[in-house]
């Protein structure tokens, strides 16, 4: 399992540098324990409180671009403090990645009051994406009524169209990723454009294409 250690102190004291050491000794041998690939150890010294962090932001970013399949933590108060902590909980376990803390010597169980929250947020998450994605089909239909023809920015469609299609627009769906789309809107976009897709294939064909950039 693909997975990054996230150690995380509050000042800049020369005293919590060994903090901050020991963190990452305990949290290599939980990764040893579970036989997990460490590809990342990320660390720093950063309040809490704060979002703006560069190291929180670059943890953000591998999950969404390498498969990270766990984050390994001291406890849930290293990812962040109040509303922060909550925030970025979100942001990763929707992401599908699982954590793991010290504290539970193994997979993070989150407090009743955290779950709860956490299903709040989803929920209405869940109901503005609903929205937008109504949104994007009544914008299309206008622009369609409008003159507006998608044959000319997506490939593959016309012959075929309102069948299942092997092929995407790679391109179109790493312009929309670059706007700040969830995989989600994009297949809700290409569904529109008569592109029988999901989630899924959109976020597989999405990687596949950056791991391509890599190689």
């Amino acid at each position: 399992m693909k997975s990054i250690i996230y150690c995380r102190v509050s000042t800049n004291k020369e005293t919590q540098e060994t903090s901050l050491m020991r963190q990452e000794e305990e949290l290599k041998h939980l990764a040893n324990q579970h036989n997990f690939d460490v590809v990342e150890i990320i660390k720093e010294q950063a309040s809490g409180f704060d979002l703006e962090r560069d190291g929180i932001l670059h943890l953000l970013d591998q999950i969404k671009q390498h498969n990270i399949q766990a984050v390994l933590i001291q406890d849930e108060t290293r990812l962040g403090r109040g509303n922060a902590k909550i925030a970025l909980l979100h942001c990763i376990l929707k992401e599908n990645v699982k954590l793991f803390s010290i504290s539970h010597n193994g997979e993070l169980q989150l407090s009743e009051s955290d779950s709860m929250v956490l299903k709040i947020v989803s929920m209405v998450e869940e109901y503005q994406r609903k929205l937008h994605n109504i949104k994007i089909k009544r914008g299309m239909k206008r622009a369609v009524s409008q003159g507006y023809k998608p044959e000319k920015n997506l490939k593959n469609l016309g012959e075929h169209s309102g069948r299942e299609k092997v092929e995407l627009p790679i391109e179109e769906i790493v312009r929309l990723r670059k706007n700040g789309l969830t995989f989600s809107e994009i297949a809700a976009t290409l569904r529109g454009f008569g592109y029988n897709t999901s989630k899924a294939t959109v976020h597989r064909r999405y990687q596949e294409y950056h791991q391509t950039e890599v190689d």
